[in-house]
């Protein structure tokens, strides 16, 4: 099997037409933009889709050190004499081309993975249990789609004995292309549920679509108790060529597992093989994880590992952590936090994530052996540094015996130790002052321990935001949009409440096209971290104008004094041309010129130190059908006031009237800009939007308490029975508003929703969970997932922007991704 292909080579695979240059060694793919690190050996996917076309930053990319380029049109070669581009109809087909013209040429075995839950689990849990035994290749992360299925397929090398690629899908016909891709040898079938079920007729149809994954397939694996609405998982597999190897908790299967004790941290199974008794331990009391164990058991066992490695192996099995965390280190550092992938290719999106951050701090890495990989050490830590260097990286501490007899790989200021304990002992902190750091060990080096030490609060109570799922929200939002229709994000208010700075970031990196802050302090502060994205300032006070104009902020102007005021700042400076953002009233009655007011302001529009950037109102009721003839009042006043003041105007002005609701419920009021706000946050009318999200604790303290005893301030709970009380460690001053007291709220733990009892404290809460196994240390959500911030928000009879505002500084922003 070839590690690396010239273009030339992929073009004769895939049937495409090389243009220029087709003697570029190809070692790596990639098909984000944002994302790619300058290798002159990487092949940029130019993939087209409804809201990108990565054609639109082939430039970009070749004055980045890109040289070859899938595409579907090819560019004036003669901008890059350099480059090499291989041309095809589709470039989505393409890839998945090049991919299965690699998996033919892999002699290893190819296991497949697919169900609704799991699959991610099952695929890092074999590795875990057979990667010592059988060098072994995985799929990055959760790339289980049509673009991530041939990615994963193009990493199998010529090193690796076994491959495991999970499969999902969304929708039918999916499947059949994925099958093509991966030809898998083994298959693996978890379970299935209703997630991604909005483009099935029916779960029956999704069972049968992804059952297609396994055609072909020498063995498959399932569990024969698993049913689909009272049919069993085994019957929808239906090539007769294929063996089934079933397992089972219940009922008669190949493997029969009984399950003889357990609780929530553990569990304790029996089974026989070849007439063998063997007792083993799950290291995890839930129904999912011991359903994943027993996968991964089946496998290892049918591999051919003996049965008390396999054993051991599973008693040895450590969490999957799906996301990467991001914390406020000490000396203004950033943490990003990952134990997710053990190899280079985790390394390496980790490192993607560091690149998103602010450029301006330096980039340090703590780094543990890796373990498992596979490789020979020299190799794998050669590969490392070169990573690293590709990516920047100004500082790297490693943590291991490997590490440091590599040490002479890497540069002359690597820091490198034996264990943690020597690092936490001998560190220097002053290192991570202002820097991005990445903290990624095998959980075996024991790393939380590092993570604990250099995090700035350690305070239980945390506001967890999913950036995926925020992601997720703006692609929504955007799919909604008009061609040429320009996006405005409001981050005013910490970004409602879960990080300005974080926010914008995001948004910067994903190409929105304008920011808006409140204040003018919230956009000097956006501007010192590194964004440069434009920013308009909703409510900027005169005396801020000198550091508005430092800072390169564009004002939303509302009335005279403040047109008069930036005026005769612009002239003391000289400033002869500055973008400014009208503000028409059209019905909020808050801000804005009315019609006699603009008026008497015309003049001072036309004066060549402004340029009108945009003109915009507030629409006071998007989100109620019930003022939608007020709304379209408010637009037709709009458009009067606007056509007056563009019409005396030479230059062409920008106009935007809708926000988030709006954006969902008038396709037609899109006119050139946008502002996405609490809709990035989930908060809309479509169901597809995904909470962001989480207000998270854990329980301090259960004490059982008597009937008729009073719990709390002004002893204003009382039990009516013996009660089993619980105190978690958030109150009002963290934004647990006080009129959730007293059985007015409720929060979520152990899979139920518990009410408080007595008053809200200042720094605690006291929560009735009688009747309910919650113990010391139980994950509390106060909003989330489970429960929504707007159901709290109508519980304390107020909106969700109040909640989500109202965290103060004090609780502990995590920032999650994939």
């Amino acid at each position: 099997m070839k590690s690396d292909w010239t273009l030339n080579e992929i073009g004769a695979e895939i049937n495409g037409t090389i243009v220029g240059r087709g003697d570029t060694k190809i070692s790596s793919l990639a098909t984000d933009s944002r994302t790619v690190a300058s290798c002159r050996e990487t092949l940029f996917i130019a993939l087209v889709g409804g809201q990108h076309d990565g054609h639109n930053y082939i430039g970009e990319l070749y004055e980045r050190g890109i040289r070859t380029f899938l595409v579907s049109s090819t560019p004036d070669c003669k901008e890059y004499p350099e480059a090499g581009f291989c041309l095809v109809e589709n470039t989505l087909d393409g890839l998945q081309a090049m991919a299965s013209a690699r998996r033919l040429q892999f002699a290893g075995e190819v296991v497949a993975i697919t169900g609704s839950n799991g699959k991610t689990i099952v695929k890092e849990w074999i590795h875990q249990c057979v990667g010592d035994s059988i060098r072994t290749h995985r799929s990055p992360k959760s790339y289980n789609s049509q673009v991530g299925v041939p990615l994963s397929v193009w990493g199998i090398g010529p090193g690796h004995e076994l491959a495991v690629i999970e499969a999902g899908i969304s929708q039918p016909g999916e499947m059949e292309k994925l099958q093509a891709i991966i030809k898998p040898d083994t298959g693996i079938f978890t379970n299935m549920g209703t997630a991604h079920q909005e483009h099935f007729l029916s779960l029956d149809e999704k069972t049968r679509e992804k059952a297609k994954l396994f055609s072909g397939c020498k063995k498959v694996i399932c569990r024969s108790d698993s049913f689909v609405n009272g049919t069993p998982l085994v019957n929808y597999l239906e090539d007769p060529e294929s063996e089934i190897v079933d397992w089972s908790l219940e009922g008669e299967a190949r493997y029969s597992f009984m399950i003889t004790g357990r609780n929530h941290t553990q569990t304790l199974i029996e089974t026989t093989i070849g007439g063998q008794t063997l007792k083993f331990t799950v290291p995890f009391g839930d129904d999912a994880s011991i359903e994943n164990a027993l996968h991964v058991f089946v496998f290892s066992i049918e591999k051919g590992l003996p049965a008390e490695l396999v054993t051991e192996r599973i008693g040895a099995l450590e969490p999957v952590s799906m996301r990467l965390e991001m914390l406020q280190g000490v000396l203004g550092s950033i943490l990003i936090n990952d134990t997710y992938n053990s190899d280079t290719g985790g390394l390496a999106a980790a490192l993607d994530l560091m690149g998103q951050q602010d450029t301006k701090k330096g980039r340090m890495v703590i780094l543990s052996d890796l373990l498992q990989s596979g490789m020979e050490e020299r190799d794998l830590y050669s590969e490392i540094s070169t990573l690293l260097s590709s990516k920047n990286v100004d500082q790297f501490v490693g943590i291991g015996p490997a590490l440091c007899r590599q040490g002479a790989l890497f540069p002359g200021s690597a820091l490198l130790y034996d264990n943690t304990l020597e690092f936490l002992k001998g560190m220097d902190r002053t290192l991570l002052r202002d820097r991005i750091v990445l903290i990624k060990g095998s959980r075996k080096f024991g790393f939380e321990r590092i993570t604990q030490e250099l995090q700035l609060k350690t305070h239980q109570t945390r506001l967890e935001t999913d950036l995926n799922a925020l992601v997720d929200n703006l692609n929504y939002f955007r799919s909604l949009m008009n061609p040429g229709v320009e996006t405005m994000v409001m981050v005013k208010a910490l970004s409602y409440g879960i990080g300005n700075i974080e926010i914008a970031k995001l948004m910067q990196f994903h190409k929105v096209d304008y920011l808006a802050v409140a204040f003018i302090d919230e956009g000097v502060e956006l501007r010192k971290a590194g964004i440069h994205l434009p920013i308009m300032v909703l409510n900027p006070d005169p005396s801020g104008f000198a550091s508005m104009l430092d800072h390169r902020l564009e004002p939303e102007i509302y009335n005279l004094r403040g047109i008069t005021a930036l005026h005769q700042i612009l002239h003391l400076r000289g400033i002869s041309y500055f973008p400014i953002h009208v503000k028409l009233d059209t019905g909020m009655h808050r801000l804005g010129f009315g019609k006699e007011e603009l008026e008497q302001a015309l003049s001072w529009f036309q004066k060549p130190e402004f340029h009108v950037a945009s003109v915009f109102t507030h629409l006071a009721a998007t989100d109620d059908p019930a003022h939608d003839g007020f709304t379209r009042e408010q637009v037709n006043r709009f458009d009067q006031l606007s056509s007056f003041l563009c019409g005396v105007l030479k230059d062409p002005v920008k106009r935007h009237v809708l926000n988030s609701a709006g954006i969902e419920r008038f396709s037609d009021l899109q006119y050139d800009m946008v502002r996405l706000g609490i809709g990035l946050h989930g908060i809309g009318v479509s169901p597809v939007l995904r909470p962001v999200s989480s207000f998270l604790t854990t329980v301090s303290q259960v004490r059982t308490v008597s009937a008729g005893d009073s719990v709390g301030y002004s002893r204003r709970g009382m039990t009516e029975r013996t009660s089993r009380i619980a105190t978690i460690p958030v109150g009002y001053a963290d934004g647990f508003h006080r009129k959730l007291g007293n059985g007015g709220g409720k929060v979520f733990v152990k899979g139920v929703k518990v009410p408080t009892i007595g008053e809200i404290c200042m720094d605690m809460t006291m929560i009735d969970v009688t009747g309910t196994d919650v113990s010391e240390g139980d994950t509390v959500e106060i909003f989330g997932k489970e429960q929504p911030v707007s159901e709290l928000a109508d519980r304390a009879g107020t909106i969700p922007y109040d909640i989500l505002t109202s965290i103060p500084e004090r609780v502990k922003r995590v920032y999650l991704q994939e």
